[in-house]
């Protein structure tokens, strides 16, 4: 098995790039769909998520609503970091019962949007990263995701900087082209992953 962690700023495309990963045969493990998964209705994530931020970061059905919460704590870093403290081993128990459940030869891709700010690459047998100028995110976001252009900045702004992203990589993709030149490199990097899974491990 090899582990790879998969990471890139927000808007940089790493969503398009692990969806040609799993194409070629990646097993996926999707850190922000778990973090969803985690605090559903019913789980002892949402429970603590409410203890913490209390009633109003519940809709009127009972679920998470998440971009409120998002709006209180992506203006305050210690509310981050009591969401995330909460988050994270949740996420974390459930990604290794995902990964454990892999084929012995299978390139499992965690998919890690906050890899570089939690210091996470040590866990991953290699990390990815999927770049892009920094313009280019914001004008995927706002374009098309519809934020604006101030809350896309300051989405950006809560992540580490493009150069400590960088600076973990073993492999790093540039997004900031056509579709068709990031599928050959996406070839091209599925076939070394493939190669360093069927190896035995030293």
């Amino acid at each position: 098995m090899l582990k790879v962690g998969l990471t890139g700023g927000i808007g940089a495309g790493k969503s398009e790039v692990s969806r040609l990963l799993v194409e070629h045969g990646a097993v996926l493990i999707d850190a922000d769909r778990i973090a969803r998964e985690v605090v559903e209705p019913g789980t002892p994530g949402l429970t603590a998520v409410v203890d913490a931020f209390g009633e109003d970061v519940l809709t009127a059905d009972g679920t998470l609503d998440r971009p409120r919460l998002g709006s209180i704590v992506f203006a305050d870093p210690e509310k981050l970091a009591a969401l995330n403290a909460i988050v994270h081993p949740l996420v974390g128990t459930r990604s290794r019962t995902l990964e454990d459940a892999a084929p012995a030869d299978a390139v499992v891709v965690h998919d890690v949007p906050l890899l570089a700010e939690n210091g996470l690459a040590p866990l991953y047998d290699l990390v990815i990263v999927v770049d892009a100028r920094p313009e280019t995110q914001l004008d995927r976001l706002v374009r098309l995701r519809g934020m604006t252009e101030e809350d896309a900045r300051a989405r950006m702004a809560v992540q580490a900087p493009r150069e400590k992203r960088l600076a973990v990589a073993d492999i790093v993709i540039d997004n900031d082209v056509p579709l068709a030149d990031l599928e050959r490199r996406v070839a091209d990097v599925w076939g070394d992953l493939a190669r360093r899974a069927r190896q035995p491990q030293e």
